[in-house]
């Protein structure tokens, strides 16, 4: 579990990047599960957007993804999701 001056720290550090990924009508599925847990191993932490057409509500998607990939969720603003997971061979970001 993160603690709050560590998700404050991956807050600021993903405010200015842009949802890598996209949650649609179609919601969370297998497929998409892998892509994101392969696109935490490179990148360690994104942002996912929740379309509007999108029948699950957010926080059960973030449930699914974070679930579905082992990351945490840092942060649940608006439409956006932020995710977070330590790499296992690419760790770039050093937590607080």
């Amino acid at each position: 579990m993160l603690t709050g001056k560590q998700k404050r720290f991956l807050r600021s550090k993903a405010h200015h990047l842009d949802p890598i990924f996209q949650v649609g009508k179609g919601g969370v599925n297998e497929n998409m599960i892998k892509q994101i847990a392969n696109a935490l191993e490179a990148r360690e932490l994104f942002k996912i957007s929740v379309l509007q057409n999108c029948e699950e509500d957010r926080t059960e998607v973030a449930d699914q993804l974070a679930n579905g990939t082992g990351a945490e969720i840092v942060q649940i603003i608006g439409n956006t999701i932020v995710l977070y997971k330590e790499s296992a061979e690419n760790k770039t970001i050093i937590l607080p």
